[in-house]
């Protein structure tokens, strides 16, 4: 999606969010210029009705179309830019206009950690790292905004995601397994004899059974994007959605937006996956006995709503030797996850080493 520009009220320069606050800074005259504040609360939306209505409702948006070939990501580009590197994944990425028709964010987490404070936390990892290549952790220890090779330096990104609340009435057929304990002679060797005693053996009575089950869901949330791997985005979740506030584009001054490549219906489809093992659970705990087998169940879900959100992650990403490594912050709590190489020379280096050390201590050991 498109980011606006906000000219500063002092000096005309452009303004960005800075991190941690409600408001936008001057990089030229260092002038904070507050945010103003949305009256209205965070909205649901009807998930039905937004599906049945969608080609004629969704907001039209004609902005850059900057798609990644290599992982499907769009971004926006900074401004007055028409190409620049991939953030999720280090690729040259080049702007095309295409009108792209989407449905807007309604609210956002807002960015709490600093740039300063994440390339801080990216090079400390960097630089911590045991048996990685020369090439890499040399990225550690360069000022500024320096490009690992063959990468992308640190850049702010919105990433998009769905939440969904529902309401969810299961039916389901099943078994209920029953344990029970009954005696049987076993021959077990006494002083050396064999001798026949009565022992306890546990055996499951099972029977049909069917019924219903009824599911509250609130902010189930899925990533509405492609570009960065599942699990990366999992460890350094912890996203609390009661603080989000009303989308306002100030809040993307300075950073990057990607636009969700997984559609709304998509999302919800992911979201049911999510909300079945809970399902689940509650029909084994209606089902009761001390074992559960589900044979089938049947979900409505009713009352669908559903927000399209904007969370805050630091990203950068790079290639070595062919692939792609990624290292991810979460924007609002400071959570990281990274990737990493490894360097074999080193690697072989350290068994050596290690092997000689040996070989030099069992010498002498043996000369006592």
């Amino acid at each position: 999606m498109p980011v606006a520009t906000f000219p500063c009220t002092s000096c005309g320069a452009e303004l960005e969010f800075k991190p941690g606050t409600t408001s936008l800074q001057c990089a030229s005259c260092g002038s904070l210029n507050e945010i103003p504040k949305d009256a209205e609360p965070v909205e649901e939306l009807d998930y039905r009705a937004m599906l049945a209505d969608l080609d004629e409702k969704a907001d039209h948006v004609d902005a850059p179309a900057v798609h990644c070939d290599s992982c499907g990501a769009n971004v926006t580009l900074e401004q007055n830019v028409t190409s620049q590197s991939c953030p999720f994944c280090g690729s040259h990425i080049v702007a095309t206009e295409k009108s792209v028709r989407v449905i807007k964010p309604r609210s956002l987490i807002p960015f709490r950690i600093d740039r300063q404070k994440a390339r801080t936390s990216f090079r400390s990892w960097l630089g911590g790292l045991w048996f990685a290549p020369n090439a890499l952790k040399s990225a550690a220890f360069v000022e500024g905004d320096a490009k690992v090779k063959h990468g992308s330096g640190l850049a702010g990104v919105y990433l998009p995601h769905w939440t969904f609340d529902c309401a969810v009435h299961t039916t389901y057929t099943g078994q209920r397994g029953d344990d029970y304990f009954v005696s049987v002679p076993m021959t077990v060797m006494v002083n050396g004899k064999p001798t026949v005693r009565m022992v306890q053996q546990r055996r499951t009575r099972w029977r049909w059974v069917s019924g219903s089950v009824s599911n509250s869901f609130d902010d189930v949330l899925v990533t509405a994007t492609h570009s960065l791997p599942p699990s990366r985005i999992r460890e350094i979740g912890d996203w609390n959605t009661k603080e989000l506030i009303p989308f306002r584009p100030d809040y993307l001054a300075g950073f990057r937006a990607e636009s969700y490549t997984l559609g709304l219906p998509e999302g919800f489809s992911a979201a049911q996956g999510i909300m079945r093992h809970t399902i689940e659970m509650t029909i084994r705990r209606d089902i009761g006995g001390d074992h559960q087998r589900i044979a089938s169940l049947s979900p409505t879900y009713t009352n669908v709503t559903f927000k399209h959100i904007l969370l805050p992650v630091w990203v950068s990403a790079y290639r070595y030797n062919g692939r792609v490594f990624r290292f991810l912050i979460n924007g609002a709590t400071g959570r990281l996850s990274g990737e990493r190489p490894y360097s074999p020379w080193k690697i072989s280096f350290a068994v050596l080493a290690g092997l000689v050390l040996a070989g030099i201590v069992a010498i002498l050991i043996a000369r006592g």
